[in-house]
């Protein structure tokens, strides 16, 4: 009975301890990946300044860089992807279709995962900039105006012209342990001055 018992927990050590592993790899692998698709994603949109129609960062990508954004108050730079769909987003935020262009009139909204290139998010407070430079090599600046969560399911944001504005979407809770759920939480950004204040229109 005690040989048993010995053989039963130590098995059930050996499982616990490989499942533990097999967590803090996957974790790793996926932090590790959207690191290093940042860096070609700059030597794409360092191709894409220079005049490069949809810079692809590797040759099977679908994706390519629109708009490289700061955010200098939380060290933040990362270069924004055509289009929202799962295979963009794992390397980095992406420009939903249909949406404006970061600093074109109109709303463009971005998308990111809340546990790689988006968990800053949960840190932005009302002034902070937001720099975006846009493909031909404009910069246009934003400050955070509003924070909220949302609901996908009834929510619906505006994407029409008017003055240019920057939406910023993830999903939420951050700390949640199961990916996906109804719930999204939301930072509009209004244009800003070069003193930072926002420039809010009627």
């Amino acid at each position: 009975m005690r040989v048993l018992r010995q053989t039963v927990y130590t098995t059930t050590v050996a499982v616990l301890l490989a499942v533990g592993l097999w967590q803090l790899g996957h974790g790793v692998a996926i932090n590790t990946k959207a690191t290093l698709a940042q860096y070609l994603l700059r030597r794409a949109w360092g191709r894409t300044l220079a005049g490069e129609p949809r810079a692809k960062p590797w040759p099977w990508a679908d994706t390519w860089p629109v708009a490289r954004m700061r955010v200098p108050s939380h060290g933040v730079d990362l270069i924004v992807l055509a289009g929202a769909t799962g295979s963009a987003l794992a390397f980095g935020p992406g420009l939903v279709s249909g949406t404006a262009v970061p600093g074109a009139p109109g709303v463009a909204v971005v998308t990111g995962h809340r546990d790689t290139h988006f968990r800053f998010l949960q840190h932005l407070k009302s002034g902070d900039e937001i720099v975006v430079e846009t493909m031909e090599g404009h910069v246009a600046r934003f400050v955070v105006d509003e924070a909220f969560v949302i609901d996908a399911r009834t929510a619906v944001i505006g994407t029409g012209a008017g003055a240019a504005r920057l939406v910023l979407l993830t999903c939420y809770p951050f700390d949640a342990l199961r990916p996906g759920g109804p719930l999204r939480y939301a930072v509009v950004s209004v244009p800003g001055t070069s003193d930072g204040a926002s420039r809010r229109t009627p």
